[in-house]
């Protein structure tokens, strides 16, 4: 058994984190929060007398020490991430500490800002015998992106793409589309807060973005869904035509 849970808490809205980890919330101890991402009604499920800690203003080394009292004590610990884990957090070096003190821990996955900004716009990101694709990137800042994974090199190929983290490089964003060859009027979404109660979606196109965030104000908590098979024709999905045959129906085998 885990003595502590990375969390996906979803993208704001409470109800959009999974059921697993609204009941490892309300199971634990030490309940650690990125309240600068993550609302509090999230980790309103916390039991009566468990311990709840906005980690927001702590070091590495803070949390470590918090998840570590908790475990020492024999308790459990659910450290809530905004969003899913696996993307742009900082669960390998927490890991990386609790695998050094032998402490046992496992990953609740949850749901990305790109997936609640896609069903907030209505829009997929694979069109069926179109755009199959979806790449997760974000924008070079503070944090380096390996020159391999530069935006223009994604932009070629014409897949979808999510932009995270890149609210304040909107023009860079716009630049680095334009320069891999995608059309000026490729179908942007621009999800701003989405799961907030002030969440919203813009629908742009790449050559509009910056200007429609700076025209919003949005400085932060903003994904970019660019969407080049969203303006072409696409054909009906195969796995529904009639003379399709899968695992559990043969073709021609449909009732009138």
């Amino acid at each position: 058994m885990a003595q502590v849970y990375f969390i996906g808490a979803g993208p704001g809205d409470p109800d959009l984190i999974t059921v697993k980890g609204r009941d490892l919330i309300a199971r634990a101890d030490l309940v650690l929060y990125a309240g600068s991402l993550v609302p509090p009604q999230v980790v309103a499920w916390a039991r009566p007398g468990a311990r709840v800690v906005d980690s927001a203003p702590l070091t590495l080394e803070q949390t470590h020490a918090l998840l570590m009292e908790a475990v020492r004590a024999g308790g459990l610990a659910a450290r809530v991430h905004t969003g899913d884990p696996s993307l742009y957090g900082a669960v390998a070096e927490q890991a990386a500490l609790l695998d050094a003190e032998g402490v046992a821990w496992a990953i609740v996955p949850g749901v990305t800002a790109a997936f609640a900004a896609a069903a907030m716009a209505g829009v997929g990101f694979t069109v069926p015998q179109g755009t199959q694709s979806l790449v997760i990137t974000r924008a070079p800042g503070r944090t380096a992106v390996p020159e391999a994974e530069a935006l223009a090199a994604f932009a070629a190929r014409g897949c979808s793409m999510a932009v995270y983290l890149s609210a304040a490089l909107a023009g860079e964003v716009r630049s680095g589309l334009l320069a891999g060859g995608l059309d000026p009027g490729t179908p942007v979404v621009a999800g701003h807060r989405v799961g907030w109660p002030d969440g919203a979606v813009a629908r742009t196109t790449v050559d509009g973005l910056a200007d429609e965030v700076a025209r919003r104000g949005w400085s932060g908590q903003v994904v970019f869904l660019v969407l080049p098979g969203q303006d072409r024709p696409g054909a009906p999905s195969r796995l529904y035509a009639a003379d399709f045959t899968h695992g559990r129906r043969e073709a021609g085998n449909c009732s009138e």
